[in-house]
């Protein structure tokens, strides 16, 4: 069974709901318009404000189910962390999309939501804040990523939860470093 909710996890997270945004709103593939990352904040520049805040609810709807799921199914805590874990990845590298997805950003925020919840909520006003000023979510969400361990650790949140903390983040970043290198290695 907790193999099955690993795998109910990433074929959540392989929803792609912001490819499915491109297709009803401007009947495009968002892979190919914008910074052709199929999430949020490229469904909110291209699509605009509204599907973008559609899309990014629900990536994070994908993550907080995922949990919630394994959760429900009391299954031991590390299968819930690689239920979550899985989503990200789906979104990620989503099977319904050849493997070519989001970032996971959404998706990580929704899983963090459920499993440190207080931690999150304290940055959220402060991460709304860079995000308004700078008008960027790449700033707002590295000031999130990283404030979030020392937030979960003054709050006493047990270290495998900060571990994760650090890891879903460390995966969106990842991605998000080799699909911007890799445009600008096809580039130049």
């Amino acid at each position: 069974m907790p193999w099955l909710v690993i795998l109910v996890g990433y074929l959540l997270g392989s929803v792609p709901t912001a490819y499915i945004a491109g297709r009803v709103v401007r009947g495009k593939d968002i892979r190919l318009i914008g910074d052709r990352n199929a999430g949020a904040a490229n469904a909110y520049r291209e699509l605009g404000p509204l599907a973008g805040i559609t899309v990014g609810l629900l990536d994070a709807a994908k993550g907080i189910l995922a949990i919630l799921i394994a959760r429900a199914g009391d299954m031991p805590q590390a299968v819930v962390l690689l239920a979550g874990l899985a989503t990200v990845i789906g979104h990620n590298w989503p099977v319904f999309l050849g493997f070519r997805g989001g970032r996971g950003v959404s998706t990580t925020l929704g899983i963090m939501l459920v499993l440190v919840t207080l931690p999150l909520l304290i940055l959220a006003l402060p991460t709304l804040l860079i995000l308004f000023v700078r008008k960027n979510v790449t700033p707002a969400m590295a000031f999130l990523f990283i404030a979030l361990p020392l937030v979960e650790w003054w709050r006493g949140v047990p270290p495998l939860l900060i571990a994760y903390g650090v890891l879903l983040p460390a995966l969106v970043g990842i991605t998000h470093f080799f699909r911007v290198g890799g445009r600008a290695v096809r580039h130049a």
